[in-house]
């Protein structure tokens, strides 16, 4: 089984809480990581929600059905009947000691009426999303603390060959995904989407043409790691911009799509302020494009949208269990200097990445970062252009191109 670094963080929220919420994408492993921690002795039962028999009775009476409930419990995909909320506030406010309830969630359940207060101050969240390449391979990712850090220099893993890298973008993180390769991860593919699109997407809302997201998923695949312009999406779709706001946030509410929000402080300089597209894993967007390596490596436009995803989706994982909780945005002035992602710890040091697809890195590489160094004095600790050559190649004062592989260094 492979260890999940989100893990410490859930012990510990379970150690001083009486709620955690761990949600995530279907299949992403939140009910394996569960049910690995009763088995590693936090002791609880465990009920699903997709069991029949379970999904009856807490819907049919939500509050006899919590107060029933002896001892910690495991609840998986609550998000199924969000009813369970309040009776759950009220059975912790009668007793508050930690780790009563693990409840897990197939879409954000914080984003339905009511449920965010209803649990205020009672309950820790955290997010689960697929596999990271560090924990696929086995170990800790430490790309953000040197990254943010005083280390002079990553540590670069060796890769399984020269076209690794278009392996793992074309793999993804789903864990059954990794586990299967060719036609079977592509029929494993299929079916999860029909499934989320079908399934969680009913349990939020009531959507009268259901039949349109397949359709709207396939162009934001292929619009992954671009602004998000409303208006052209609209008029390709043949929907109105009111209904797209509402299937983009379903689809964020279910977990396959992110936001990335603009960096926009008071600099001096005017920013493009729309934000940027992701879809959560670069192998659901490889599929979604029939992207296999032979188009890649004919098509070096859609290499590069698929690699910037991935490499943003790698840092979106390891924030999620990173001390410092940062947080990640991108830069683009109206004069056209970008920066594919900017991370900013919560003592407000940020640092600048750059994704870039080639095997060679030049000086112009740099120009957003540079700005983007120029803009920010101080705060600014650290720019690097990840590339897919082999080589830690300074670029200047803080400003260096590192390998891609770094993000997965120990």
């Amino acid at each position: 089984m492979l260890r999940r670094h989100l893990a410490n963080e859930l012990r510990a929220s379970l150690a001083d809480n009486p709620v955690t919420l761990l949600v995530g994408a279907r299949q992403s492993g939140k009910s394996t990581l569960a049910q690995l921690l009763i088995s590693e002795g936090h002791a609880a039962s465990y009920l699903t929600l997709d069991d029949a028999a379970t999904l009856a009775a807490a819907t049919s009476d939500p509050e006899g059905f919590v107060r029933g409930l002896s001892g910690n419990t495991v609840i998986d995909e609550v998000q199924r009947v969000p009813e369970l909320l309040p009776a759950i506030k009220v059975s912790v406010d009668r007793d508050r000691r930690p780790g009563r309830f693990l409840l897990t969630g197939s879409a954000n359940v914080l984003l339905l009426p009511r449920v965010s207060e209803s649990l205020a101050g009672r309950m820790e969240v955290h997010t689960l999303w697929p596999l990271s390449q560090g924990e696929i391979d086995g170990h800790p990712e430490r790309f953000l603390e040197r990254l943010l850090g005083d280390a002079p220099a990553p540590s670069v893993p060796a890769l399984d060959g020269a076209d690794d890298i278009v392996a793992r973008v074309l793999r993804g993180g789903f864990p059954p995904a990794v586990e299967r390769s060719g036609r079977r991860r592509d029929a494993w593919l299929a079916s999860y989407v029909g499934a989320v699109l079908q399934r969680d997407v009913r349990d939020l809302a009531n959507v009268q043409r259901l039949s349109e997201l397949p359709h709207l998923l396939a162009l934001l695949a292929a619009r992954t790691s671009g602004l998000l312009n409303l208006a052209e999406l609209g008029r390709t779709a043949g929907v109105p911009q009111s209904t797209l706001q509402r299937y983009l946030t379903l689809l964020e509410h279910v977990f396959l799509v992110v936001r990335l929000p603009s960096w926009n402080t008071n600099v001096g300089k005017r920013v493009v302020k729309a934000a940027k597209l992701h879809l959560v894993d670069s192998g659901l967007a490889a599929h979604a494009l029939a992207a296999t390596p032979e188009r890649i490596g004919r098509d070096p436009t859609l290499l590069g949208s698929l690699l910037e995803s991935f490499v943003t989706m790698e840092l979106v994982r390891q924030c999620s269990w990173s001390l410092g909780s940062p947080r990640l945005y991108h830069y683009r002035t109206a004069k056209g200097a970008e920066v594919d992602l900017v991370v900013e710890d919560r003592g407000g040091a940020i640092a600048g990445v750059e994704v870039k697809a080639g095997a060679t890195v030049g000086a112009r590489d740099f120009r957003g970062l540079r700005e983007l160094a120029d803009a920010h004095g101080e705060r600014f600790v650290r720019g690097v252009v990840l590339y897919r050559g082999d080589a830690v190649v300074p670029f200047g004062e803080r400003l260096a191109a590192w390998p891609i592989q770094a993000l997965w260094g120990a």
